[in-house]
């Protein structure tokens, strides 16, 4: 049926509508409808007790409370993230899907896969970052009783392959950082892939593997309790969660890239209006006092400022730092 009001030879009657005789304004033709309108699914591409999903867990909520709408968070671990946002990336661009991404599902994912099944840039809409993740190297104490990163270098070049290091999975930030720290140091180690964050800790503390890269707060409780030790953490200053740990550069260590950050994407697609929504709404749960403070306790700054414009920026920038790298670590995936 052709519309009247953009039929040739009439004229047209967008606004106005004959109401009783009368002219009432109308509303816009393309008004969108109100968003949301029913709950929101928040998909965590990694296991439950991971950064991710704490993250997640504690922005939910409020997310919820500011939208009008329950925020239903979803694990789908599996392929170093690559599953949960392929998942998102596929999904209907309604804004009913989202997904927690990271630096391992953008550009770790792009150096690191062969044949990814989606494109980081293309096939997502970059909405805003949530927290910066600044990375520890932790070692079990269940057979390992180097006390120092030098003392633990010079045991890794002494016995070549002969340890391992476990990972979230194949492509993971802690994957591709303790590739990276191998490559620096002239090191080697088998690397033990797990679902999870939950079941490499465990395969830690039981000397099942000997070390891992994480982020300050999960390894804080093992470090405190004798259970593991943090070597360093690989950042600029010393972490206020663990401030005996020393830098990268206090450590003698050869410098390396070992960081990660966690964003909000939706899929390609997703309407303007929904995507500004959705990104004012993390920053306004970002800066909420309580949620602030706690991220702080955690050691996961909270990154706030980010229009999505400039967030799809900076997912690019890293894109083009982490592929390079992650290709040099000699880490792939066909």
């Amino acid at each position: 049926m052709t519309d009247a009001s953009t039929t040739p030879g009439r004229l047209p009657r967008r606004g106005l509508l004959l109401a009783g005789g009368g002219l009432l304004a109308a509303p816009a033709l393309h008004a969108q409808p109100a968003w949301p309108t029913r709950p929101i699914r928040m998909v965590v591409p990694f296991a439950t007790g991971g950064g991710t999903d704490v993250t997640m867990r504690l922005l939910g909520p409020k997310l919820g409370e500011i939208l009008g709408q329950p925020v239903v968070i979803e694990n789908r671990p599996g392929g170093g993230s690559t599953v949960g946002t392929d998942y998102v990336a596929k999904s209907a661009p309604d804004g009913s899907t989202f997904v927690l991404a990271t630096l391992s599902s953008t550009g770790v994912a792009k150096g690191l896969y062969a044949n990814l099944s989606y494109d980081p840039v293309k096939d997502l809409t970059a909405i805003a970052p949530t927290v910066f993740i600044p990375i520890c190297l932790g070692v079990t104490t269940k057979g390992i009783d180097a006390r120092d990163a030098a003392a633990f270098i010079a045991l890794l070049k002494a016995n070549p392959n002969r340890f391992q290091y476990g990972s979230s999975g194949v492509g993971s930030t802690g994957h591709i950082a303790n590739a990276n720290f191998l490559r620096a140091t002239g090191t080697q180690a088998e690397h033990v892939p797990y679902r999870g964050g939950g079941q490499v800790f465990s395969a830690l503390l039981a000397g099942e593997i000997q070390f891992t890269h994480d982020i300050p707060s999960l390894l804080k409780p093992y470090h405190d309790a004798g259970q593991a030790r943090v070597l360093f953490i690989a950042a600029d200053r010393r972490s206020t969660l663990l401030p005996d740990v020393p830098t990268l550069a206090e450590a003698g260590v050869p410098d390396y890239k070992a960081y990660s950050w966690y964003g909000i994407f939706g899929p390609a697609g997703t309407p303007r209006p929904i995507v500004e929504r959705m990104a004012a709404a993390i920053e306004q749960a970002l800066n909420d006092p309580t949620i602030k403070a706690r991220l702080d306790e955690l050691g996961t700054p909270a990154m706030t400022g980010y229009t999505p414009d400039r967030f799809a920026r900076y997912v690019a920038e890293e894109i083009d730092t982490w592929v390079p790298l992650v290709r040099a670590s000699g880490a792939r995936v066909e």
